[in-house]
């Protein structure tokens, strides 16, 4: 028999795994699907920053695991399936996942983002042999080399300041003029002594043998082409919404993102869309834990009330 729940949370990163905390101390029966491992992105994060509460900054893998506990105690479910389909019933929808199927009279989206990929030569190939997306899980692994970061926002400064405390060197490659992040991280890169920063610059291939040994870089301002010694190679320069399994019941913005109002309700009477995955989002740990409580708390009004605006 499936089983049937007031609220689906789709996704336990910490958008997620706020909802369901906050669900589930309004006294609604929760089930999160965590599509893998609880924590999303910020399982890999060394150090959380601006964060309320935790002045010196908190792990990914030390704040996400305590959120779960707290929807765990306060009375949610999991389950490790990922999300895949949703239909409308009579009384909600029914979830299908890779691990069975559910009935929920409101569902909120938090399926959050994947990494945006370069998709240049080597990339796929060298993944596990030198290129890596967690800086945290790797940097003790190239100690005293020198590898390569490529973005020019919060994460990439971020994760650069993390293999600098092992590697002996990083260079941070970027297309763009200047550094996009936020200040403090700008002003921390930038006096850095183990941190290169090279402006206008383009990867065109990730090359080695049975690793990586060096990537091979273009000059967007005077066409020169060059190869740069790499060990490890770190890749962030954006994230895609994970909205796939949304192709025939909502319409997407440009990027993929799910269209919500000031409450995150979608275009579907009961659905709400919080964290990443949303259009707006402001993509901080602190603004998607805030988007996760939001959408708790419009659940819980809408199956207390049943309203619903009208889209047009």
């Amino acid at each position: 028999m499936t089983e049937t729940y007031e609220i689906l949370i789709a996704g336990a990163g910490i958008t997620g795994l706020t909802a369901a905390m906050t669900a589930a101390r309004l006294g609604r029966k929760t089930m999160v699907l965590t599509g893998g491992v609880p924590g999303g992105h910020l399982i890999s994060i060394d150090s959380i920053e601006a964060f309320p509460g935790f002045p010196e900054g908190i792990s990914g893998y030390e704040l996400c695991p305590m959120v779960q506990e707290q929807a765990a105690d306060a009375g949610a479910d999991f389950a490790s399936g990922e999300l895949q389909r949703i239909d409308a019933v009579n009384d909600g929808y029914r979830i299908t996942s890779n691990d069975g199927e559910y009935q929920a009279r409101s569902i909120i989206l938090a399926t959050g983002t994947q990494l945006r990929e370069l998709g240049i030569p080597g990339e796929a190939g060298f993944r596990g042999k030198g290129v890596s997306h967690c800086a945290s899980c790797d940097a003790p692994l190239l100690r005293d080399r020198t590898v390569v970061v490529i973005g020019g926002g919060d994460s990439a400064m971020q994760e650069a300041l993390t293999l600098a405390e092992s590697a002996a060197q990083v260079s941070i490659l970027h297309r763009g003029a200047a550094l996009t992040g936020q200040a403090t991280f700008r002003e921390r890169v930038n006096a850095h002594a183990k941190i290169n920063i090279r402006p206008h610059t383009i990867v065109e291939e990730i090359a080695g043998d049975d690793a990586v040994t060096a990537v091979r870089i273009q000059d967007e301002q005077s066409g020169d082409s060059a190869e740069l010694e790499a060990a490890g190679v770190f890749v962030y320069i954006g994230m895609e919404p994970n909205s796939a399994y949304l192709a025939d019941l909502l319409s997407l913005d440009d990027d993929g993102r799910i269209p919500v109002d000031a409450q995150l309700r979608s275009a579907l009477k009961g659905v709400f869309a919080a964290g990443m995955v949303r259009s707006g989002s402001r993509g901080q740990a602190v603004c998607s834990a805030a988007d996760g409580t939001t959408a708790a708390i419009g659940a819980d009004l809408y199956l207390t009330n049943g309203s619903w605006p009208v889209k047009e």
